[in-house]
């Protein structure tokens, strides 16, 4: 349920709401504008429609939310959401961040190579993977947190920030040393004990959409953070299974439109994972941009072919380079800014 108070509406009545709801053992979560004030609440559903909110000073209207996320909807918060990282990177609200980096990190030269690259061509965020989830278990599983340590100290360089997967809860708090944004992978989209643990953290969380998920489970998977109080989550749509099989994914770009409308949240796209073929990605990426996207991940490397890991869906870095020249004009007719630190 939402309620929606009064523009302008005072602290105290605000505060009063929020008691009420509270003292009958439910949960409230602020939505506040600069006019308007919306409360999501979330608990037992016939305590809750019990209460005479309605008869409350200061409330405007009570709405009953039947789909099953309430947070990060549209509902709950018309505005964009628009998630600022202390490096001055932000996405969301206009401002389009591209992230880019290896699949794996491979060594320090890599890395160093990789952050001097994407930094110089407008790149918002680095990424790179350090605990890679693997579909075989005897293919390259990462470094670890000598992996971390690498990028970590390759983005300080350069002033970038680091977006990086946590493969499992208990490596969440060390990944979250070395990371800026915390990634939930495709197949952990809906690792629930997960979702909550990030939700309790101060890091802003990059959550994958499933490799078969539809749009309502992704965004259930989303509230799981939000309603554990963390309000900086980016999501990604990265492809689906299908049966086709020339592409590694079939990206869905009308989710993309669909999100938009639906929730807040940024949303980005990964072009890199959705084709599986480098080819593919810029043509991907424009579209994205087109489709009303916050931004792009896409996988760079010095030496593709020798990449251990994502090699063919890979950009090289002049690549990249030709990609984000490409971009310019579509942002600009699509009304967005880049979200890299000036």
């Amino acid at each position: 349920m939402l309620v929606v108070m009064r523009d302008h509406a005072s602290r105290s009545d605000i505060s009063h709401v929020v008691e009420v709801l509270e003292g009958a053992g439910a949960q409230a979560h602020l939505s506040q504008g600069e006019v308007k004030t919306i409360i999501g609440v979330i608990g037992d559903r016939e305590t809750i429609y019990s209460l005479e909110l309605e008869g409350l000073p200061g409330v405007e209207s009570i709405v009953r939310v039947l789909k099953p996320y309430k947070l990060v909807s549209r509902e709950f918060q018309p505005e964009d959401t628009v998630v600022t990282l202390s490096q001055g990177s932000s996405i969301g609200g206009g401002a389009f961040a591209a992230i880019a980096g290896p699949c794996s990190v491979e060594s320090p030269e890599q890395m160093t190579t990789v952050a001097r690259a994407v930094s110089g061509s407008g790149a918002a965020m680095l990424r790179g993977g350090a605990y890679k989830p693997r579909t075989s278990p005897y293919a390259f599983q990462g470094l670890g947190v000598d992996g971390l340590r690498m990028m970590r100290e390759a983005a300080d360089e350069f002033g970038l920030p680091v977006v990086t997967e946590v493969l499992d809860v208990r490596d969440a708090q060390t990944v979250a040393e070395w990371a800026d944004v915390l990634q939930v992978g495709a197949r952990n989209m809906q690792n629930f004990m997960m979702l909550d643990e990030l939700g309790k953290m101060g890091k802003p969380v990059l959550l994958k959409r499933g490799l078969s998920a539809t749009i309502e489970e992704v965004l259930s998977a989303a509230e799981y953070v939000l309603k554990g109080g963390n309000r900086d989550l980016i999501l990604c749509e990265r492809g689906i299974r299908t049966f086709e099989t020339y592409t590694r994914n079939t990206l869905d770009l009308a989710a993309v439109a669909a999100l938009k409308s639906l929730t807040h949240l940024p949303i980005i796209v990964d072009p890199s994972h959705a084709t599986g073929r480098r080819e593919l990605v810029a043509p991907m990426a424009k579209a994205a941009v087109v489709a009303g996207a916050d931004g792009i991940m896409v996988e760079v490397h010095p030496d593709p072919e020798r990449a251990r890991c994502d090699g063919p869906q890979s950009l090289d870095m002049p690549g990249f380079e030709d990609l984000m020249r490409g971009l310019v004009p579509l942002m600009d007719l699509s009304g967005k800014h880049s979200g890299a630190a000036s």
